[in-house]
């Protein structure tokens, strides 16, 4: 059984929240690529649209949006996350996994796009507030 950690964010507030994913919810999940929009009913917030924005695999492994499919792979790189030169023209083989979800991805990032009715904290916190 596929089991994701989402992280949610809200370019609004400027936070951004924790979430489980599991079962046919994580299912529907497999196959999507980043900047694809997904509802938000895949995460438990309905009426929220979300889009993809990166995640990692079970090793850490960070998604790259232009390197396709689900795989790894070791490519030379000059600039960007996961490399920061410290020469001018310096470059470097990083392995980065590609822009697709896979069975091996353990985290996946989203923002959300638009919003719904209701409290976004209340819907994510899942009531912890209110054990206080």
């Amino acid at each position: 059984m596929t089991e994701f950690k989402v992280v949610i964010n809200d370019p609004k507030a400027g936070k951004s929240y924790n979430r489980t994913v599991g079962g046919n919810q994580a299912n529907a999940l497999i196959g999507k690529k980043i900047k694809d929009e997904v509802d938000g009913l895949m995460v438990g917030l309905q009426g929220f649209k979300l889009e993809i924005t990166g995640g990692s695999d079970k090793d850490g492994t960070s998604m790259r949006p232009d390197l396709p499919g689900p795989r790894r792979k070791k490519i030379l790189v000059s600039e960007g996350f996961g490399f920061h030169p410290k020469y001018g023209g310096e470059r470097r083989r990083k392995t980065y996994r590609g822009n697709t979800i896979s069975q091996d991805t353990v985290q996946i990032n989203m923002k959300i796009v638009s919003h719904g009715s209701g409290d976004l904290e209340k819907l994510l916190s899942g009531g912890e507030e209110e054990k206080k």
